[in-house]
């Protein structure tokens, strides 16, 4: 949530009504009655103009949300949020206001000039472990998450740093499978500025946002020290700053359109980009692509000599079953078969994600190349079903169901709709979209219009959020204006859809209603917090 702003449709603190009192009506003798509910979030968000407005809003907003829902339908993994320790959160929201006042993740300067000058006055940090270096379009950081549960399955301590976060910055450096410390945080970046100053006084540019996070966790990991790091790029990977790291395995997602503007309008071109990571003599573990963008990281791949284990070829899934709480999988990896695989997350698409996972894991430890058998296939078992990944298909409450997912562009939501209709069968969802400027809104919507039986549109915190009005106009040209309802503030959407999927649930018999929260991962984030995930 790195461009942020205060609470959307929250008013300006000087403009708000004095403490209890209501807005003035043009009517004076039939005031307009506020619930105490929203004089609390207003106030809250008021007296909170100090504070990171993202937390602000989302603090609010849990304390007041009136959507009648009923507990989790699971214990949701504890995500950090604000320190307990007054202390260390004043520390780390001036180490996050230092960060955000660099260059955004939004502002992109092709070129690993600046890191490479950092990394050379830090010594060099991230050539003190092997790596696993993850691209793609879709599914990097759930891939990531089940390489790194593997790894750890082995007896072996990992750092994993993704992109973007959740609900808290310390997210993106994770050790031994946990966010580190937020007093680690600080103590990290507190450890790097002195060389950040240095190197910044000497280039043209300072160096960014993303550039000192991923100085960083390479810090961070090199210090633990780690036995493997777990690398998801922050966007598109030859010029990514990430890739300064020299890992020996290469694991590329689908690819699909996204950030057109700065990677390429075809997935043939993106690739391009993507294959960059691949360095030489490295093993390439490539998910299912197109035709066009697989050529394209074949040719890279002999160029470096590397060698491709490819899905759908060398490794893959050979049998899938939807299950209570996720599904059971029959996977192929490098070395042989791996069956009855629980895996507690829903989708085709997360299916295909274990089995990327798992090949990259196995061409770590040499097997398919050196080796020539599996990994133990219990610990395997072990490590997959106990697999999370928040805000993916992520089931925060029953009585509706709601769900959360980050389905951002096109390719993402057709995966997650058919994920929803293959594992909960609902009769009818309802929808909440937040969406973010840049993206493929109009697309995404397009995707979801065959699952959504109504559509919520709202905004997220962001300054990069798209106004609900022009949302609410690319949704009626794709769900028809009886479809479509407007809700300026994210509390209230969530309350508007729960409030519709409890009217319809009676009527809509087998299957009954659900509630589906998507368009960005800063909008799930936030309901993740308003619907009670921790903080």
């Amino acid at each position: 949530m790195s461009d942020s702003t205060g609470a959307p449709g929250s008013p300006d603190p000087a403009d708000r009504p004095e403490e209890g009192g209501t807005e003035p009506s043009a009517h004076p003798e039939e005031p307009v009655e506020v619930s105490p509910a929203d004089v609390a979030f207003e106030d809250i968000v008021g007296t909170e103009t100090d504070r990171d407005p993202d937390l602000a809003v989302i603090e609010a907003g849990s304390r007041t949300l009136r959507a009648s829902v009923g507990p989790a339908a699971g214990a949701l993994e504890q995500l950090p949020g604000t320190p307990e320790d007054p202390a260390v959160a004043e520390a780390l929201r001036e180490v996050e206001k230092e960060l955000l006042d660099r260059w955004p993740e939004t502002r992109l300067d092709p070129s690993l000039v600046r890191i490479e000058a950092l990394m050379d006055v830090l010594g060099e940090p991230q050539r003190g472990y092997p790596a696993i270096h993850l691209t793609g379009t879709n599914g990097k950081t759930t891939t990531a998450r089940m390489i790194e549960a593997l790894l750890g399955a082995f007896d072996l301590r990992t750092g994993r740093f993704s992109s973007p976060h959740v609900q808290s910055i310390t997210e993106r450096i994770s050790l031994d499978g946990r966010p580190i410390a937020a007093e680690r945080f600080v103590e990290v970046y507190r450890d790097l500025r002195p060389y950040l100053d240095l190197v910044d006084a000497g280039q043209e540019h300072r160096l960014s946002f993303f550039e000192v996070l991923t100085a960083m966790a390479y810090a961070a990991f090199s210090d633990a020290p780690v036995d493997v790091a777990v690398v998801e790029v922050g966007m598109g990977g030859s010029w990514d700053c990430t890739n300064v790291i020299d890992a020996g395995v290469a694991v590329l997602t689908p690819i699909a359109l996204d950030h057109t503007d700065r990677l390429g309008d075809t997935p043939e071109r993106i690739a391009v980009e993507k294959a960059g990571i691949i360095k030489s003599g490295a093993t390439v573990v490539l998910a299912r692509q197109t035709v066009e963008a697989a050529a394209v990281v074949l040719r890279r791949a002999v160029e470096v000599d590397a060698t491709v284990a490819r899905e759908g070829m060398e490794f893959g899934v050979l049998s899938r079953e939807v299950a209570v709480g996720g599904q059971l999988l029959t996977l192929r990896g490098l070395g042989g078969e791996y069956p009855d695989v629980f895996l507690p997350l829903h989708g085709a698409h997360m299916a295909h994600n274990a089995a990327v996972a798992l090949a990259a894991v196995e061409a770590f430890f040499g097997i398919g190349t050196t080796h020539a058998r599996t990994l133990d296939p219990e610990i395997v078992r072990q490590a997959f079903a106990a697999v999370t990944s928040p805000g993916r298909l992520e089931v925060v409450r029953t009585g509706p169901t709601v769900l959360l997912d980050a389905a951002h562009n096109p390719a993402g939501a057709a995966a997650t709709a058919e994920a929803v209709e293959e594992s909960f069968g609902f009769s009818r969802l309802i929808g909440v979209v937040g969406a973010t400027v840049g993206k493929d809104v109009r697309g995404l919507l397009e995707a979801f219009e065959p699952a959504f039986a109504e559509i919520v549109v709202t905004r997220n915190s962001s300054s990069r959020a798209v106004d609900p009005d022009e949302l609410a106009a690319m949704a009626v040209e794709v769900f028809g204006e009886d479809r479509v309802r407007v809700e300026p503030r994210l509390d209230d959407a969530i309350e508007a859809a729960v409030s519709l999927a409890e009217e319809d649930d009676e009527a809509a018999g087998y299957g009954g209603v659900g509630v589906l929260v998507t368009g960005s991962v800063i909008t799930v984030g936030e309901a993740r917090l308003l619907l009670g995930g921790e903080r």
